[in-house]
């Protein structure tokens, strides 16, 4: 993402922050990652991402009009970010699922980050996701340095300043194709997804269309692997999955599918496939971090991994917002 100011050491990203504002008045303070329009994100720096389009669907976009002085006008949703997020693991060893979980931030029955916008006959759809909501520009420049306040803006803005215009998210790291990638994390259509990835929970985009693969028109999401069971341990070299996130403190290592400058059909909406190691696998050592989606589901085909509920590995219907940043090559 070329609009992106990357941090390899802190693991952050610098973006120029957007301000709009919502037909109804209340500002609007966003960030643009992914857009339709191949010429705008060479323009932005945005990634390109054809595939959007098909969220179209239901309230899986929201609409906005660009007004005379260049701002966003959005026609509705609304975020409020003063939740605080709360999660409370399980009984180990198995920390997943939670005891209780609770998503910092809430989206209205509105609210999608993507933002679908008519101009002069071109249709194009923007990812805008929403990092604060009706704080004015004074009291968000007291977070130029950090030390933000989490119940005015989104829990992985680690700093945010319209008088400079940039905000300073949190990157999350995972992998694609055996290359490890640093992504954001910004909704999710679940609760207890959002809670897990600090995210805003988006109801809206439940509505997403659903045809799984790209040989069937109308996907406009990708695949996301997330384990449940993988090897534990904050120092264990193989550690990955939900357990070791909610007993160690650190992210889950989802494995993506496609994306940018690999594959043409990447787009920032990710399907979630829960994967579980099955107890065969774990008794003969196979339970390790896998890092290759091609890899997961040829372990899945001979019967290691399944899905969530010991069925076959499949999605189930949660769809995550996580624009990539930066591949490691």
């Amino acid at each position: 993402m070329k609009s992106a100011q990357v941090d390899l050491v802190k693991g952050t990203a610098r973006l120029p922050l957007r301000r709009g504002r919502l037909k109804s008045g209340e500002l609007v303070w966003f960030i643009l990652t992914d857009t339709t329009d191949e010429n705008l994100a060479k323009l932005h720096g945005l990634v390109f991402s054809p595939k959007l389009t098909y969220g179209l669907t239901g309230k899986g976009a929201r609409e906005a009009t660009i007004a005379p002085d260049g701002t966003f006008v959005f026609e509705s949703g609304k975020v409020d970010f003063a939740s605080q997020r709360k999660v409370v693991p399980g009984k180990g060893p198995n920390f997943f699922p939670p005891k209780s979980a609770q998503p910092g931030s809430i989206g209205d029955a509105d609210y999608s980050p993507l933002v679908h916008i008519e101009n002069a006959g071109t249709n194009m759809v923007f990812n805008a996701p929403m990092v604060a909501f009706g704080t004015d520009e004074k009291r968000l420049n007291e977070f130029c340095d950090g030390h933000v306040d989490h119940s005015l803006v989104h829990d992985k803005v680690v700093a945010i300043c319209p008088r400079e215009g940039y905000v300073t998210l949190q990157l999350t790291i995972g992998f694609t194709f055996g290359k490890p990638i640093l992504y954001l994390s910004t909704e999710a259509s679940d609760p207890l997804v959002a809670t897990l990835e600090a995210a805003t929970y988006a109801p809206a985009l439940k509505s997403f269309p659903f045809a799984l693969e790209d040989a069937s028109p109308g996907e406009p999401a990708e695949r996301l692997y997330t384990f449940v069971n993988g090897p534990t341990g904050i120092e264990n070299p193989q550690r990955q999955g939900l357990d070791s996130a909610l007993s160690d403190g650190r992210g889950p290592l989802n494995v993506l599918g496609g994306v940018p400058t690999i594959n043409l059909d990447y787009s920032p909406m990710w399907r979630l496939f829960p994967a579980k190691w099955t107890p065969s696998a774990i008794e003969h050592g196979y339970r390790s971090r896998m890092t290759d989606a091609i890899e997961i589901e040829d372990m899945a085909s001979k019967g290691f991994i399944k899905s969530i509920d010991d069925g076959s590995l499949r999605p189930v219907g949660f769809v995550v917002n996580c624009p990539v940043v930066y591949r490691v090559n």
